[in-house]
């Protein structure tokens, strides 16, 4: 009785002991001395609510498994710790000395680096025996506990806020678990790939910090509850969408009848057994956005917003920059806005805009704002007006479409110092003609020679070619600019033409996302460079951009099923590691394949 009291007491200042402890990131080896051929696990082991984990490079050993993700979550008089571990199973394949580098993590923002392992390969044999112990990534042999018992003390469910929605309307689901029965540790197994729906990962600095439980009664029941993961949803098209289950194997202590009056008074007697959950698959219905009503100046915005312009001055002189600048406001699909349909006088030469962001993804949706800078170059003197602004969304509270008008503007353009090229010379220094150092020259005397009419340059061949190529070079430039225009006046060519230079240039900020160890930024470039591309190359609206959409499309266009296929699955690859929080995913496989990608398809087209 008193031995039982010891380890309670034991137990519970071990826990507030670990409690006071830092977020701390370590690597150990299972050893450090190992022959060549010889199996040794190293752990990267981390106390907290980890994200973005980035292994050294094991170039001086074999792997033969890994990583084996373990995590696992403890709550002792109500405060919730997290711990994730990561292994793998080297072989030492070459005899010398060597050195396993640092890896890095991100824990509540800030990254942790663990210390480097020295590791000494000497000659030697494999050892059998070892690689079959390890080979399981160092997991104990636990029995699979009843699914039927079970099920009713520990579940996983898909909440969502609303099941029938319009096209491009936000929702949010939360993957939340449910349980009754103590968890010693947990895996996630399958985070589901949400096709159909453009998605943001809820940042709540909260549940970045640890997770956080809550009690809800459930069918007449009491559980503790938390959200594992949350995502607020756009639905890309309409009709059925499925939400895909949440999967995680858990270990846990279930309960086992004993006789031991001791058991009995200390809670009784459990038996830690593993646990496979999963959410019950969830529809959505999509209603299509109503045609009756629809204004002119739509183009996707769905939600309620709000829209101002501004400009940097009202009086300028040509060929002299004007910033004019569009800001909307508001909740609902802010980042998958597309341009706002400007319209600036035709003597104003205008750049693409440049689009800056603000949004914060809450549990109650995406709020914030888009800018839009547009740079506008006046070429002519004159009094200009640019336009009131209109803009129109779909509200899905009223079930209305709604037109906003920003105000316009009057721009007076003054005479600029190069504003026209037809006068160039109009306006010339009168020292044109400059008076020679002497007004008489002297005579030459001596042998003169003299030559026939013609052998001199004028009027000779070269002097006609030359006479000849003014107009020749004045016709060429003139069909030249011609050219350029009807070229430029078909937006969906100039953007095909334009793809891959665009892709390239998000390729390339990945490249540098990817040296710099910035897994978020990586695949965010990355899926930013094939969507835009595949938008661009296939004539495929934004908005419209899915599996089976890019699929259709693209098999008319090339006919060649493999590559339709590697798009999609790299297409699936990217989309996993954006938003799954633990992922096995090569970064230099994801950005080599994207590559190959849109070479292969520049090949095809």
């Amino acid at each position: 009785m008193k031995l039982k009291y010891y380890i309670l007491t034991l137990l519970l200042f071990w826990g507030g002991v670990t409690f006071a402890q830092e977020v701390k990131f370590t690597a150990t080896a299972s050893k450090t001395t190992v022959g060549t051929g010889e199996q040794f696990q190293v752990d990267f082991s981390v106390n907290g609510n980890a994200e973005g984990f980035n292994p050294p490079a094991f170039s001086s050993f074999q792997v033969l498994s890994g990583p084996n993700v373990s995590s696992s979550m403890e709550s002792i008089n109500g405060r919730t710790t997290v711990s994730s571990s990561y292994s793998y199973i080297l072989m030492g394949a070459k005899i010398g000395d060597f050195t396993i580098g640092p890896a890095f993590i991100v824990v509540n923002g800030k990254t942790l680096t663990s210390s480097a392992i020295k590791i000494k390969v000497v000659k030697g044999q494999p050892v059998q025996q070892q690689g079959a112990q390890q080979s399981t990534g160092g997991e104990p042999q636990v029995p699979m506990g009843n699914s039927g018992a079970l099920s009713k003390q520990i579940f996983l469910k898909a909440v969502i806020d609303k099941a029938s929605v319009y096209q491009g309307e936000q929702l949010t689901v939360s993957f939340r678990l449910y349980t009754r029965i103590g968890i010693d540790d947990s895996r996630l197994d399958k985070v589901p790939d949400l096709t159909g729906f453009w998605n943001e990962d809820i940042k709540n600095p909260q549940q970045q910090q640890q997770v956080q439980w809550k009690v809800e009664t459930y069918k007449g029941l009491k559980y503790n509850t938390a959200d594992i993961k949350q995502t607020i949803l756009f639905p890309e098209h309409s009709g059925n969408i499925t939400i895909d289950p949440f999967e995680m194997t858990f270990l846990v202590r279930q309960p086992v009848h004993s006789n031991d009056i001791m058991d009995q008074f200390f809670g009784g007697s459990f038996q830690q057994v593993k646990y496979k959950a999963k959410s019950t698959p969830v529809v959505i219905h999509v209603k299509p956005l109503p045609d009756a009503g629809k204004p002119d100046s739509f183009t996707g915005a769905v939600g309620t917003f709000s829209i101002e312009s501004s400009i940097d001055k009202t009086e300028l002189k040509a060929n002299e920059p004007l910033n004019y600048r569009v800001k909307v406001t508001g909740a609902g699909n802010i980042k998958l806005l597309k341009t706002v349909n400007t319209n600036f006088p035709a003597d104003f030469e205008k750049y693409d805009p440049k689009i800056s962001d603000t949004t914060k993804e809450l549990i109650t949706g995406v709020t914030g704002s888009r800018i839009y800078n547009y740079l506008l170059i006046p070429r002519h003197q004159g009094d200009y007006n640019i336009d009131p602004l209109k803009f129109s969304y779909f509200n899905p509270a009223n079930n209305r479409y709604v037109t906003l008008t920003a105000k316009g503007f009057k721009i007076k353009v003054n005479k600029g110092v190069a504003e026209s090229n037809v006068t160039a010379l109009a306006g010339a220094d009168k020292q044109d003609l400059k008076m020679l150092g002497k007004d008489i020259r002297y005579i030459k005397t001596g042998d003169t020679t003299l030559s026939q009419p013609g052998d001199g340059f004028f009027g000779s061949s070269v002097f006609y070619v030359l006479l000849a190529l003014g107009p020749i070079a004045c016709i060429g430039a003139f069909n030249y600019r011609n050219r350029m225009l009807r070229l430029n006046s078909d937006i969906v060519g100039v953007k095909n033409r334009r793809a891959a230079k665009l892709a390239a240039k998000h390729l390339a900020s990945a490249q540098k996302q990817l040296q710099a160890n910035n897994t978020s930024a990586f695949y965010e470039d990355t899926f930013k460079g094939l969507y835009g591309y595949l938008s661009d190359k296939l004539n495929i609206p934004y908005a419209n951009l899915d599996r089976a959409t890019i699929a259709s499309v693209l098999t008319a266009r090339i006919n060649d099923e493999p590559l339709v296929n590697r798009v999609l699955e790299t297409l699936d690859l990217c989309e996993m590691a954006r938003f799954a929080p633990v992922t096995h995913i090569s970064k230099q496989e994801v950005f080599e394949k994207a590559k190959g990608i849109i070479g292969d398809i520049e090949n095809k087209i």
